[in-house]
């Protein structure tokens, strides 16, 4: 079969293909531990659900406007008032079919063949494989320092007469980093200063632990006229808890959002009508859930880095928000994937290898699930990797004895 060389080119998620494998071992009965996974437990808002429910019973589900909902327009306009201080009108919103697509739209509207997209490594797993669907070069750039906290001269080492845009995720999966001040400023002002269009994606800005407030992009702009190249991206996945809902959003000048907006009308047109209803209602409704969780996650953090630590092998920063920690295993084994392959067949504990997301050596660890989960799978994982756990684990009423050295 003849594909294409962009088809050739393309990975297939490893978070996708994760969640498919857990999946598939509960089906099968298998006491599967997943710590690999990106989706909060919690119940999703019951604003959005009953949004939903009406827009349903009404019995008119029809096509939605390729940019979205008048109403869920207007929810982001006041989110975007409210938590970044900045107004825009109906023409600078697109809603879309989760931030994955918004990000996706934007690389499409701007990128030609060959230009280059920069991001921090580590960095999301699907960033790569987008910026290459569009003909482009992604060039992911390791902070020199060895840290998860990138410098302007880290991102201005990189840069040529290629690069087009700089993807920006702070706090940032898979790290848990949240950048620093003075870098969001330099990196707004040096995107500005070199025309180079900036993507703030900003999907876990309101996921921080330790009193950590979000830095806001917007404070540093010195052109926010309609000849801006910065777009902030977001959507009600995380911080709602409504990863199934798949709804997401980008603000931008108004002619970017209009190319973006063409490029999504003639792709998916406009998303679901219902799920747009529910976006709206979570972002309009009761705000307590977002603060429940973020509590919660933060809770779930300190436990998971408690029983990561009591690993001699392992070196592990504390996550300054999201739901991910980024652990170095490179003691008991360098290549992420031989090791999380071999966590799965031993202990049946999933996670995610470092090498997805740019560093080998490296697992990340979700701690959005059961406090249960993390304590279970964090001490099979010590028991399998530490040779001097004892040599017997119990999973439940199956005994398991290590027969490896």
């Amino acid at each position: 079969m003849s594909l294409s060389q962009i088809a050739r080119s393309i990975s297939p998620s490893p978070t996708l293909a994760l969640n498919e494998k857990a999946a598939i071992l509960r089906e099968k009965g298998d006491p599967v531990i997943h710590l690999g996974g990106g989706e909060p437990k919690s119940r999703a808002p019951m604003d959005a659900i009953m949004a939903a429910v009406s827009h349903l019973n009404s019995g008119e589900i029809r096509y939605a406007p390729a940019d979205g909902i008048p109403a869920l327009k207007q929810a982001i306009i006041r989110y975007t008032e409210e938590h970044y201080n900045r107004k825009v009108s109906p023409l600078h919103v697109m809603a879309s079919g989760g931030t994955k697509q918004a990000i996706m739209v934007a690389l499409q509207a701007v990128l030609n063949p060959q230009e280059e997209v920069i991001f921090p490594a580590p960095y999301w797993v699907s960033y790569p494989e987008m910026v290459k669907l569009c003909g482009g070069i992604p060039v992911p750039v390791l902070p020199e320092d060895g840290s998860f906290y990138p410098t302007l001269r880290d991102i201005e080492q990189r840069v040529s007469s290629y690069t087009k845009a700089v993807i920006i995720n702070s706090p940032n999966n898979p790290t848990g980093a949240m950048y620093s001040r003075d870098f969001i400023s330099d990196i707004v002002e040096f995107c500005e200063s070199r025309g180079i269009y900036l993507i703030m994606d900003d999907i876990y800005h309101k996921l921080l632990f330790d009193d950590r407030k979000f830095i806001n992009c917007y404070e540093f702009a010195k052109d926010l006229s309609e000849n801006s190249k910065l777009l902030v991206v977001n959507g009600v996945s995380k911080a709602y808890a409504m990863p199934g809902f798949r709804i997401g959003w980008a603000v931008g000048s108004k002619k970017l959002i209009e190319a973006m907006t063409n490029i999504q009308g003639h792709q998916t047109s406009g998303p679901s009508i219902i799920l747009q209803k529910a976006a709206a209602g979570a972002l309009t409704g009761i705000q307590s859930c977002v603060e429940n969780l973020r509590i919660t996650l933060e809770n779930n953090r300190n436990v998971m880095i408690d029983h990561l630590r009591s690993f001699e092998g392992v070196k592990v920063s504390v996550p300054d928000g999201t739901f991910y920690t980024f652990a170095d295993f490179s003691t008991y084994e360098k290549n992420s994937r031989k090791l999380s392959d071999f966590l799965i067949e031993k202990v049946q504990v999933l996670t995610m290898p470092g090498s997805e997301f740019g560093l080998d050596g490296f697992l990340r660890l979700s701690y959005c699930g059961s406090l249960k989960d993390i304590r279970d799978g964090i001490e099979r994982m010590k028991w399998a990797l530490d040779l001097n756990s004892p040599n017997e684990l119990y999973i439940g009423d199956r005994k398991l004895v290590r027969d490896w050295s």
